[in-house]
């Protein structure tokens, strides 16, 4: 099985933390010379300085806010026109803040499907025509499980991450016979940072305990715990590489079979 991402170039958004971060390091891993792409540039240099070189790879860093859009197309026009096309693009951006969606303001549906679907299609359309003229594109999408089952409490993050699984469906159809590949991947329950966020909002609302929260969620999970950054980051790199090359337009779960759904 073909995995090796040698002479690759590969740009991972949100890749100063958790998923981000941990698929940056398992691409680079493999061989892909590797784009770090967030707002805090001391993070990013951080993140760089962990990165495998073994391979002769020349990694390289973006700094852009996804609250500004424009900034987004800007920062990667000029990232594209400097270093030249990239084949692997990971579209990967923190969650809202919690809530019921009836309670939700309007500007946070607004504000939040700017920051990932907005920014995700201004990548693709900056990227893609290189993905074409190179005959190797693969567009990976972190998006969550909500999208095949909404989880409570996350009323504006559903929604949202359902617009994002619908639009990566619908370009996978319009790239596929380029050799261009879309594909989602699901994270469940994983360590990270969002996740630290999560319990602590549920124990705060039910006046429990942060173990108590924190046993009750992995109580649902059929693997008995949480999922570690480095098993997304596996399946976000197997979708990467050449072996994948016939995947694409599916929604992946690594959730430790919490999801019901099929």
């Amino acid at each position: 099985m073909n995995l090796t991402l040698n002479g690759k170039k590969a740009l991972v958004c949100g890749s100063t933390q958790g998923l981000g971060k941990a698929a940056a390091i398992e691409l680079a891993a493999l061989g892909a010379s590797v784009t770090l792409m967030a707002r805090n540039q001391q993070s990013l240099l951080a993140v760089k300085a962990e990165l495998d070189t073994s391979s002769g790879q020349q990694h390289t860093t973006v700094t852009a806010d996804f609250t500004l859009p424009d900034m987004v197309r800007d920062r990667v026009a000029a990232h594209l026109r400097q270093s030249g096309p990239v084949h692997i693009l990971v579209n990967n951006t923190g969650g809202p803040a919690g809530g019921p969606v009836l309670n939700a303001a309007v500007d946070e549906f607004t504000t939040t499907f700017s920051q990932h679907l907005v920014c995700n299609q201004i990548l693709v359309q900056a990227v893609v025509p290189g993905m074409k003229s190179a005959g190797y594109g693969r567009i990976v999408n972190i998006i969550s499980t909500s999208v095949k089952q909404p989880i409570p409490g996350l009323g504006v993050s559903n929604t949202i991450r359902g617009a994002v699984a619908s639009w990566a469906k619908t370009l996978a159809g319009e790239l596929a016979p380029f050799g261009i590949t879309v594909n989602n991947v699901l994270p469940g329950m994983t360590r990270t940072v969002r996740l630290d966020y999560v319990i602590r909002t549920r124990a705060d609302k039910t006046g429990r305990s942060i173990e108590d929260v924190t046993r009750d969620m992995i109580a649902e999970i059929p693997a008995g715990r949480f999922g570690d950054p480095a098993e997304l980051a596996a399946v976000v790199a197997f979708l990467a590489s050449p072996a994948a090359s016939y995947v694409t337009g599916t929604s992946i779960p690594v959730d430790g079979g919490r999801t019901s759904s099929l």
